[in-house]
């Protein structure tokens, strides 16, 4: 067989394979979005502190950066240990990164990541946030994928729809607004209402942005699952 014939030959995952492809997706995304948030407002000294903490790693054929921060890794670690038992399991929805004023509590930024798993029925589900203290309960509904056509793609492509996601997230630096002042994240996880929840995660509402600007970006998928981005910001003042 050529070599343009196998690069063109067709690239079935397995649940548990596609699975792991969204969470690694996940975790990339979350490191994507922590670094250029706070490229957008950190300067000087504080600025080269922030890049000294940061490690470059090659995914998706591009040069991905990943936090070397010992607590932030041991938060995302702890994060995606549990997301990625939900992921097997066809258990999530949806992942929303948020950033929020430490000072005032409003949410300024909010990443949505919806997950549809092709032919599942969906149940209900309600959002599970890694915010000590939090008891607000949400419940959400999640898109019907079971109509949604499978279409069979190579590696490539698939490799190519995730690094056109990953250079939005980068371009997203000239149109979301600048800020100043402390912040902090959170990250929520819309799973199934009968996902077993670690204790030390609390239910928490959706953490919309009100009056908010929203832009859609690039979606992925797989022959099992679809993961459509969109962010929504705060309107400076």
């Amino acid at each position: 067989m050529s070599a343009d014939k196998e690069k063109s030959k067709v690239h079935k995952l397995s649940l548990k394979g596609s699975s792991k492809l969204v969470s690694e997706f996940f975790e990339y995304s979350i490191n994507s979005i922590l670094y250029f948030f706070l490229a957008c407002f950190v300067r000087g000294r504080a600025m080269l502190m922030f890049l000294a903490t940061n490690e470059g790693v090659k995914k998706y054929g591009l040069n991905m950066l990943v936090t070397s921060d010992d607590q932030v890794k041991a938060y995302i670690k702890k994060i995606m240990s549990q997301l990625n038992k939900w992921m097997v399991g066809g258990k999530i929805s949806k992942l929303v990164v948020v950033i929020t004023s430490k000072e005032t509590g409003e949410n300024v930024e909010r990443w949505q990541f919806d997950v549809q798993i092709f032919a599942k029925s969906k149940s209900s589900s309600r959002s599970k946030s890694t915010t000590p203290g939090a008891t607000d309960k949400e419940n959400a509904g999640s898109p019907d994928a079971a109509a949604a056509a499978v279409q069979e793609k190579t590696e490539t492509e698939i490799q190519q729809e995730i690094q056109a996601i990953f250079r939005q997230i980068t371009a997203s630096v000239t149109f979301l607004p600048v800020l100043d002042g402390n912040y902090t994240f959170n990250v929520l996880v819309y799973a199934d209402a009968d996902s077993e929840v670690p204790v030390e995660w609390g239910d928490s509402d959706a953490r919309e942005i009100t009056n908010g600007e929203k832009v859609q970006l690039r979606s992925f998928s797989t022959n099992n699952h679809r993961v459509d981005t969109l962010v929504s910001y705060r309107l400076a003042d």
